[in-house]
């Protein structure tokens, strides 16, 4: 009998694996646990939601956006109106069941379950919070089916992987209006991103409006925020699960604020906004008592627009070369017996952070901030990986070894124009990792970080979507579903439309940027070129970090290039399949695009004549005509001389470093798989 039982059991397993398996699902992030049905749930026109239990203010506009944004898509016309207290109860097609509303603070419950039957959907959650993220993944699941939009029948129970979820948006190097903020907000938010950290000064400004010392009249160009719009941020995130956290970073990274408060700076000297990228030398004094009461007063008035527990100081980066030409700061350090700048900025760091606890905060700041003098309160943010000569995951490694809790930026670097899959492959901890449970439980999360050096309000979305929703599923899903790429992409270009239908911009202003540089001639064929090019990588572009500064044209050939480059990927693919097998099918494609290649550049030409900013991926263009007549050849002739094929080889190495318009041909690696496979 109990054999009987067991089989029963395991057939039951292994029947419900065998109806999971070869489902696909188009979800970003990927839910924990997601088992389907058969048969799905059509939309019509009464098709409605309530809310039992809790019902919050930002649950019902919340679910109103969601309800309007399925209207959209779908064009119903649905009958429910606008939801509001009164006519969100009663038993809706979408019943919403929420016990309490969510708190916004690190760890607060944001799980849910999702159930769609032939009768409706019920959602459940503990919090407004979880109930919301429900909402998103309802959206996403909406499908058409036979001539019908359909809900498929399914059920999720899904919580997030990590409690820090965020993106940190450096205002300071581009001032971002608050309408793009607001936008990439929304945009968080459907990917069930959770936190905003808003880098709010640097070398290149101050963005915040003060009252007591009020630097943003001269440090920001007059481009900052107002109390009143600070505090409209605020209360927008938060109503979409978002805490936001501010940075004002110090003592380094001070250039703004000395231009300003030059008499606590380190060096006599006077000081003006750097227009160039950078690290930079002005520095706050620590040994000047006048410093700790500026920033008294500056974080008594922010932590009045702030309300989250934590408060980000910088402290990333720090030049102590103005500490040392100081012979008042080095006797300050010899009679404290401070060896050396760290030491100094440490106890500057002591010091800002009894600031801080005076205001109900706790501090956070870049890893730099770690000393034995921190108190464990404080959270590290870890952002040094193996290009500043460290091992993966070291310095995240070292705070929660030395007792801290930390998140990790490190490897979710979006500004650096990588690919999603280098983001989607970082590990949080090595898998030869001597951590202990305990100290993995104190890695919080991740930020992946918007640095604003090169882009402008016009390529911010373009530089953060659809990319930052491949991290957002690095930060929710379970670590065992971020593994597969090819599924990641796929479903990633999913998620580039929906992002789009919200509101994001990552799309139509590359086509703002195509038709400008074209003087709006044969965009089709600018277009080609961009969707097989990709900006140069990591700071490349901007060698030195002066060939833009911070007023330069944003508006060019790179400008409309994006990382991960659809054109090339789907040459990536093509290729791939071609060396597998070179069936008539494989052949057809990779004839396709060698003769949209081949034929580009002629159309090019006629834009070059007519808009000149062109002028520098001339060659490139040249270039890209040349690889589709290789490739034409090689499938069109049985037998390609060897020496042929290693001319062609080192052509296109050649054009793999050529680097006109600030971008490279990304599609050369494939081509040089796609040669190489004639040798035999």
């Amino acid at each position: 009998m109990r054999k009987l039982v067991i089989g029963i059991l395991l057939f039951a397993v292994a029947f419900g694996y065998a109806q999971n398996k070869g489902r696909s699902s188009d979800l970003m992030p990927l839910p924990a646990a997601i088992s389907y049905g058969d048969g799905a749930y059509v939309l019509k026109k009464d098709f409605s939601i309530s809310i039992e239990g809790y019902k919050s203010d930002r649950l019902i506009k919340y679910s109103n956006r969601i309800l309007r944004r399925i209207d959209n898509k779908t064009g119903i016309f649905f009958d429910q109106g606008i939801l509001n207290k009164e006519n969100v109860s009663g038993n809706g097609d979408a019943v919403v069941k929420v016990k309490r509303k969510g708190k916004l603070e690190v760890g607060e419950d944001e799980s849910y379950s999702l159930s769609i039957t032939e009768k409706g959907v019920v959602i459940d959650a503990e919090t407004d919070f979880g109930a919301q993220y429900a909402l998103e993944t309802l959206y996403q699941l909406v499908d058409s089916r036979e001539g019908k939009y359909v809900l498929p029948l399914i059920s999720i129970n899904d919580s997030p992987r990590f409690a820090w979820r965020g993106i940190m948006f450096d205002v300071a190097r581009h001032f971002m209006p608050i309408g793009d903020l607001k936008r990439n907000i929304d945009l968080m938010a459907s990917v069930k991103m959770n936190v905003f950290h808003w880098h709010l000064s640097d070398d290149q400004g101050f963005r915040v409006e003060l009252d007591s010392h009020p630097i943003h009249k001269k440090g920001s160009d007059g481009n900052y925020y107002t109390k009143a719009q600070i505090r409209d941020i605020v209360k927008y995130a938060g109503d979409r699960g978002i805490r936001v956290i501010p940075e004002i970073d110090v003592p380094g990274h001070g250039t703004a604020i000395l231009t300003v408060l030059p008499q606590i700076a380190s060096k006599d000297t006077s000081y003006t906004l750097e227009r160039n990228a950078g690290i930079f030398k002005p520095v706050l004094d620590p040994t000047n008592p006048l410093t700790y009461e500026v920033l008294d007063d500056v974080i008594r008035e922010m932590t009045e627009l702030f309300p989250d527990k934590y408060f980000h100081i910088g402290g990333d980066e720090t030049e102590g070369e103005d500490w040392l030409s100081n012979p008042k700061i080095t006797s300050f350090m010899k009679e404290k017996n401070i060896d050396n700048p760290h030491g100094l900025q440490a106890y500057f760091n002591v010091k800002l952070y009894d600031i801080l606890k005076k205001y109900g905060k706790e501090m956070m700041g870049w890893e730099e901030i770690q000393s034995e003098y921190i108190p464990k309160s404080a959270l590290i943010h870890s952002w040094r990986g193996v290009n500043e000569g460290m091992k993966a995951g070291e310095s995240l490694e070292k705070a929660v070894k030395g007792g801290y809790r930390a998140i990790l930026s490190n490897g979710f670097y979006i500004d650096l124009m990588l690919p999603a899959k280098s983001h989607y492959n970082t590990k949080f901890v090595a898998d030869d990792s001597d951590l202990t449970d305990e100290q993995k439980n104190m890695i919080l999360g991740g930020e992946a970080t918007m640095w604003s050096e090169l882009i402008t309000p016009l390529t911010l979305d373009s530089r953060v979507w659809p990319r930052a929703a491949a991290i957002a599923e690095k930060f929710w899903s379970p670590k065992e579903k971020t593994k597969d790429t090819d599924d990641m992409y796929r479903r990633l270009d999913i998620a580039s439309n929906r992002l789009e239908m919200i509101g994001s911009q990552h799309i139509r202003n590359q086509d703002v940027i195509i038709r400008n540089i074209s003087n709006n001639t044969n965009t089709e064929a600018i277009k080609v070129l961009v969707d097989v090019c990709e900006p140069l990588k990591i700071y490349t572009r901007n060698p030195g970090g002066t060939m833009y500064k911070s007023y330069s044209p944003f508006t060019k050939f790179a400008d409309a290039c994006v990382a991960d480059a659809k054109g090339a990927r789907e040459f990536d693919e093509a290729v791939k399949s071609f060396i597998s097998e070179k069936n008539e099918e494989n052949i057809r494609k990779l004839k396709d695009i060698f003769a949209i290649w081949e034929s580009n550049h002629s159309k090019v030409e006629k834009s070059l004549s007519a808009s000149p900013i062109l002028n520098e991926i001339e060659q490139k263009s040249r270039n890209l005509s040349k690889l589709g007549r290789i490739g034409f050849r090689l499938i069109e002739e049985d037998k390609i001389p060897v020496k042929d094929i290693d001319n062609a080889l080192k052509l296109i190495d050649e054009m793999s470093r050529e680097e006109g318009g600030r971008t490279e041909l990304v599609v050369t690696k494939s081509m040089n798989l796609f040669i190489k496979s004639f040798l035999r």
